[in-house]
């Protein structure tokens, strides 16, 4: 690592380490309910080793900890961050869990199944009322639980003033449920509010829509459950260092039975094809390239005033570097992991994304952009250990 600098975010400036020529860090987080605890033990080490996002974005409860993240002052990013993930799972399963998968297999569904029924504490709490018994149009008539607590514990541990001063950028994705539109709250665009974060959390069946202004909203991971496409389609030349960090793994293993059929089927549904994503940007940028080539050739006095002003959009395109992270799920978890919400299970979370992230900055060449011109490099320090065991 070489320097450190200071970049100017969405309007004053954030301090922190990031490579030669780089002119903005953009953390990105996936959503996936109690996997989050992953997204905060990827925050720690990128805190620990000096490198602080420019831009926070996230879906569902990676909404959250971008909240958490940009709604704090640097210095107490990471204990906002763990106390969330402390108080909402606080609750005890068992005093002591015997070693062995069978045991934490078994401990895990006792978790989810207490989930199911008393919610969550400082997040979720089951409706008085089911909603197949309430009448139509009654509060608790389109879910399951009251998100209520969030809202508080939103209040308690995020400072919204600090996310509209726009000291960092800060933007979460959302359904609009009239229009099955999806769209992003932007603190560039507005003023952020404890009702856009549970918006963009607003999982249903289980969690009630958020009315925002005139318009209803669910969780945005319904439609796509990762926000790398909105950095993608920025209009800026930013050269970018990305940490894309996704809670559902695109590859897996063949089902052998049911509940293999249910996790898998979940994996590949909020997956969101972020590799898709980043091949198309790759082709676009290609296209530009050679746009930019095809425009060049021709005389100045020739352009058309159009003409003129691609050609000097397209001659400055940006740089960016993509570090995948992706949760790899043991062996024991079920199709349940999501909302397994088990202290254990949190903490085990959470180390594996400062484990997976510690592995990744020692691959120091990654943090590097590519040369001029306009491309992308994506790494994923588990392929790179995949190839290693082939012998690539």
């Amino acid at each position: 690592m070489d320097k450190k600098v200071e970049q100017p975010a969405a309007g004053q400036k954030s301090v922190g380490w990031r490579p030669a020529r780089c002119e903005r860090v953009a953390l990105i987080f996936q959503g996936g309910g109690a996997l989050g605890a992953y997204q905060a033990g990827v925050y720690q080490a990128l805190h620990e080793a000096g490198i602080e996002p420019d831009w926070v974005t996230g879906v569902s409860i990676g909404g959250i900890n971008a909240a958490i993240i940009a709604g704090n002052p640097r210095e107490r990013r990471l204990a906002r961050l763990r106390e969330f993930w402390e108080r909402i799972t606080a609750r005890k399963i068992w005093s002591f869990t015997p070693d062995g998968d069978m045991f934490r297999r078994m401990r895990n569904s006792i978790s989810s199944y207490m989930t199911l029924n008393d919610g969550q504490p400082g997040f979720f709490r089951p409706h008085v009322m089911n909603p197949w018994f309430s009448p139509a149009g009654a509060r608790t008539a389109t879910s399951f639980y009251d998100s209520a607590p969030l809202r508080d514990t939103l209040l308690d541990l995020v400072d919204f003033s600090l996310i509209n001063e726009h000291r960092s950028r800060f933007s979460v994705g959302a359904v609009n449920v009239l229009t099955g539109n999806f769209v992003y709250f932007d603190n560039r665009d507005e003023e952020i509010t404890p009702e856009h974060v549970m918006a963009s959390g607003a999982l249903p069946p289980a969690l009630p829509m958020v009315k925002i202004g005139t318009d209803y909203f669910w969780d945005g991971g319904i439609v796509s459950n990762t926000p790398l496409q909105h950095l993608l389609e920025q209009e800026d030349s930013l050269n970018t260092l990305v940490f894309q960090v996704d809670l559902f793994s695109a590859r897996g293993t063949l089902p052998r039975e049911m509940a293999d059929v249910m996790g898998r089927h979940k994996d590949i549904m909020y997956s969101s094809r972020t590799r898709y994503n980043t091949d198309m940007y790759r082709k676009l940028q290609k296209w530009k390239l050679r746009t930019h080539a095809a425009l060049a050739r021709i005389p100045k006095k020739d352009l058309s005033e159009d003409e003129a002003r691609w050609i000097k959009e397209l001659s400055d395109l940006p740089e960016l570097t993509i570090i995948h992270l992706i949760y790899q799920q043991k062996a024991y978890e079920g199709h349940a992991k999501d909302y397994e919400f088990s202290g254990t299970s949190m903490r085990e979370h959470w180390q594996s994304g400062y484990e997976d992230t510690l592995n990744t900055l020692k691959q120091k060449q990654w943090l590097d952009l590519p040369p001029d011109g306009g491309g992308i490099w994506v790494h994923d320090v588990h392929r790179l250990a995949e190839g290693l065991r082939r012998g690539a």
